[in-house]
């Protein structure tokens, strides 16, 4: 959606005029995990002037496994439909990238059309897998905070969809409020020690590790794209709603494409 902003005058009541608001190049959606606590400043750092962000949570212990991540199926469309109620969104997003692998992009797609009908939904994975495409990058390493099998059912998924994963490694990490509180200079570091010298591409998975803050400074270590949860998930919905904005500040995914 692009709306120019051009002034309105109202049909009556004094005169009032109207532009196109704050958020007139788009209007995007999030449903995150109750105990998110990284994706939102995320959001508002990498949406470019004119793009609104907006936000729901759905309920999840915070205990990140495969059954806590399946189990909050549901809970999406009913998240989805509390986030600027009777507004037309422009896109709608689950925002957990383990939650996306472990209930299936078809059905996560389906709860949040029933939650937000008429906006394009999408999610983490869905993004990430977008922005590889988007830098060429095929064969990728992948470095996560998740459990083991959590990290084997994000390698078959993306493996089935024609990406060949050259490693995946996870922290082991149980809790998201554990998650949030890894270091970037420890995730900058963990993802260099998963990397391989054949790789085209190195993704970090979750939206809740603070990833956003050493993209730049690993593709300078590394020389090939970086990609990540959150950036992905924003380059994603943008592109999605016609929002073609490039940035020189969060990687060569943001500056070429």
């Amino acid at each position: 959606m692009q709306q120019t902003g051009k002034v309105e005058n109202s049909l009556g009541r004094g005169g009032i005029r109207f532009d196109a608001g704050r958020h007139h190049k788009a209007k995007l959606g999030f449903v995150l995990l109750a105990m998110e606590q990284t994706i939102e400043e995320d959001m508002f750092k990498l949406a470019p002037d004119g793009v609104g962000v907006h936000f729901q949570r759905a309920p999840m212990a915070n205990k990140v496994d495969v059954d806590t991540l399946a189990a909050m199926a549901s809970g999406i469309g009913d998240a989805a439909a509390l986030i600027v109620p009777e507004v037309q969104l422009d896109v709608i997003c689950y925002g957990c990238t383990s939650g996306s692998v472990v209930i299936g992009e078809d059905k996560v797609f389906a709860e949040l059309n029933r939650g937000a009908p008429g906006a394009k939904p999408t999610s983490i994975i869905s993004g990430v897998m977008r922005a590889l495409e988007a830098v060429k990058a095929k064969k990728i390493t992948i470095a996560t905070p998740y459990l083991d099998p959590v990290n084997e059912i994000e390698r078959v998924y993306m493996q089935e969809r024609g990406f060949e994963i050259l490693n995946i490694q996870g922290l082991n990490i149980e809790n998201d409020e554990d998650m949030v509180r890894v270091t970037p200079d420890y995730i900058f570091e963990f993802a260099k020690q998963v990397d391989r010298a054949d790789s085209d591409a190195i993704f970090i998975s979750c939206g809740a590790l603070r990833s956003v803050d050493i993209i730049q400074a690993l593709e300078a270590e590394s020389g090939k794209p970086v990609i990540t949860s959150n950036q992905a998930m924003m380059w994603d919905c943008l592109r999605l709603a016609g929002v073609n904005d490039r940035s020189d500040k969060y990687g060569r995914l943001f500056r070429e494409n």
